[in-house]
């Protein structure tokens, strides 16, 4: 009996719960517009003040020097500053897959799009890295077939100004490919080829679907931004050039 007392009081409380439960009826809100106006506080720029300083000093430290702009518009087929961002992924990135791996890095393929400024004439510093790549991507090395690789030659017709480095495409006056080559020999059937490229387009951006289910991939834990960094460090006068490594005759 008094376990059905028990079991009953539980009902009556479970009976009311529900029905003190409150419902939303409407949400209602106002925008606050952050201007000029609202007034300052100085504890938060008090707190703030040498950690900005520190931040400033560190995006205005000098790296190189440029003798001359580049833009990634100077070219429709390649340009210097994206010859450079190849140049230096396939520089700097080798030796770390290299030495994870014991194989060589083939090729860099990177995206026109992802040249986000100009290098500019001057000092070239911190934030000169960061106007250039300001986006978070990482170097993946991916394994693909020949007929993978091929593929991307393919896609590569369309004529933008992909970087890329340690490869060669020329395209004719009808953009049919008239050479293509990797590490200066054509593509070989059966053979595999280790591609640098960044985690966005290994993901399929900009369309390049060829880098999708590799043989095989190595994350390199080594960010684009800091490649460039580690690459104007290295260098006392950055001064790319365009050349032949995609052009149409």
């Amino acid at each position: 009996m008094f376990k059905k007392f028990c079991l009953l009081s539980l009902l009556l409380a479970f009976s009311a719960c529900k029905q003190s439960q409150v419902t939303l009826n409407a949400i209602e809100g106002s925008q606050l517009a952050i201007t000029d106006s609202l007034p300052q506080n100085q504890q938060v720029l008090d707190y703030i003040a040498p950690f900005k300083k520190y931040i400033t000093e560190e995006m205005s430290a000098v790296l190189a020097y440029a003798p001359q702009s580049h833009s990634k518009t100077e070219g429709p087929y390649n340009t210097a500053i994206g010859n450079m961002m190849a140049d230096a992924v396939f520089e700097l990135s080798n030796p770390i897959f290299k030495s994870r791996t014991g194989h060589e890095i083939d090729g860099v393929l990177l995206n026109h799009g992802g040249i986000r400024s100009t290098l500019n004439a001057g000092d070239v510093t911190m934030r000169t890295a960061y106007d250039i790549m300001p986006f978070e991507n990482s170097i993946i090395v991916v394994e693909l077939t020949a007929d993978k690789v091929r593929d991307m030659f393919n896609y590569l017709k369309s004529g933008k100004a992909h970087p890329i480095a340690n490869m060669q495409l020329v395209l004719g006056e009808d953009d049919s490919i008239v050479k293509a080559t990797v590490n200066g020999k054509p593509v070989e059937d059966g053979k595999t080829y280790f591609i640098a490229t960044n985690d966005y387009l290994r993901q399929g951006g900009d369309g390049m679907v060829f880098f999708a289910d590799p043989v095989s991939e190595n994350v390199l834990n080594y960010k684009v931004r800091s490649v460039l960094i580690d690459y104007f460090k290295e260098k006392d006068t950055i001064a790319p050039v365009r050349d032949n490594r995609f052009i149409k005759e």
